[in-house]
């Protein structure tokens, strides 16, 4: 990649990855506004169609470590421009599946260059800017995927009401051509020659203790995040007493947040890392914790709703970057793994929210069950931080030492 440039300002090819993000982050949560329509044009139960959600999220867990194997030859820019095209493909074969079985194929499929391309576009976006700029370079990136929650989302499940749930994927099949179109433009060719991935190498990198404890604090701090996204409707309905069109509106609120929290996240993070990192996992456990009190309060509702999406998103590029600084010589399988345990959140979180509803003490409980979480998220990332103090003494010893000598 090109040096990066001394300039404060923010590199044009960042905002090319932030496009496909954006893509991407439409056509993982455009299809919660599209279940009625789906199970009723293919005869399937609503359940069967929720299950599309998880099938993607999974198929990001596995397709996220070994597309990025089979990609590790090409330069990065060929990476991600090939990683568009599939998700392209995807979205087209969503658009004319003729049935549910080669609808949650082509899901699978699409979901296949999710975490590669994350993974992928975080090393090219870090590599774009200087150092104290990286985490904020990430959470620019990032913005793609929280503004396809705020506009993206809503526009696809209005395009699915109006002219059906088909013509969702082929708007999304357009975004990821012109994604694929503006990087091939914008992103910088790789300096160099790259050196093909050691698979075997880049696993041993990963094995890394401070590298899995990064992803299990993903992991955790996400789990929090969806058990209660997920069944935030009924949740905003059935316990607040909010109308059924009440509920868009609120998740605006929500995503407006996202927006805000990602980029407030990564500007903290490039100045204190490890203190955003606690911060953020312990403000997201408050925020969801608190929102328990506040289930029956309209007004307090809509402002807690605003407060998740800050504080859930506030977290992503401290995690991002974490994991990026512990893997050296392993960044993007790496990064990579970490997309991955953000969907392994993604279905843990929705799966535990439904056995709290199904089998204990109901929606009400969804909230403060899911703040524990993030809590032991939290714990993790403190003993994490911990585990690094040895090394900084010895350091300082090392430092004071031959300064004396």
């Amino acid at each position: 990649m090109p040096a990066p440039s001394p300039s404060s300002r923010t590199p044009i090819a960042l905002y090319a990855l932030t496009a496909g993000a954006f893509g991407i982050g439409t056509t993982e949560f455009v299809i919660m506004g599209l279940l009625l329509q789906v199970s009723a044009d293919l005869h399937v139960s609503i359940t069967a169609a929720g299950l599309l959600i998880s099938g993607y999220a999974l198929g990001v867990f596995v397709g996220a470590p070994l597309l990025t194997a089979v990609t590790s030859r090409l330069p990065h820019k060929t990476a991600l421009i090939a990683l568009m095209i599939i998700f392209t493909i995807g979205n087209l074969a969503s658009a004319m599946a003729p049935s549910y079985t080669v609808l949650m194929i082509a899901r699978v499929i699409t979901s296949l260059a999710h975490g590669t391309f994350f993974g992928v576009g975080a090393v090219v976006a870090t590599g774009l800017v200087a150092e104290d700029r990286k985490a904020s370079a990430i959470s620019i990136m990032f913005t793609g995927l929280t503004v396809a929650t705020l506009l993206g989302v809503p526009a696809g499940a209005w395009l699915g009401l109006h002219f059906g749930w088909r013509a969702t994927f082929w708007a999304v099949s357009a975004i990821g051509m012109f994604a694929a179109v503006i990087i091939a433009t914008l992103v910088p060719a790789d300096r160099g020659q790259q050196a093909p991935m050691n698979f075997v190498e880049e696993l041993k990198g990963i094995a890394h203790p401070q590298v899995l404890l990064g992803l299990l604090m993903t992991v955790l701090g996400f789990a929090g995040v969806f058990a209660v996204f997920t069944y935030i409707q009924p949740i905003l309905t059935q316990v607040t007493g909010f109308a059924d069109s009440a509920v868009s509106p609120i998740l605006l609120v929500f995503g407006a947040g996202m927006v805000v929290g990602n980029l407030l996240g990564g500007r903290m993070a490039d100045k204190q890392l490890v203190t955003t990192l606690l911060g953020s996992l312990a403000a997201l456990a408050i925020v969801l914790g608190t929102m328990t009190f506040a289930l029956h309060s309209k007004l307090a509702m809509i402002a807690f709703s605003g407060a998740l999406g800050i504080a859930a998103f506030a977290t992503v590029a401290p995690l991002q970057l974490r994991v990026l600084q512990k893997a050296s010589g392993g960044q993007v399988l790496a990064s990579s793994f970490n997309i991955a345990a953000f969907n392994l959140g993604n279905a843990l979180g929705a799966w535990l929210g439904g056995v709290v509803i199904s089998r204990g003490p109901g929606l009400g409980a969804v909230t403060w069950t899911a703040a524990v979480l993030p809590l032991l998220g939290l714990a993790v990332a403190w003993w994490s931080v911990r585990l690094d103090a040895p090394f900084s003494r010895r350091s300082t010893a090392v430092a004071c030492t031959e300064t004396s000598l």
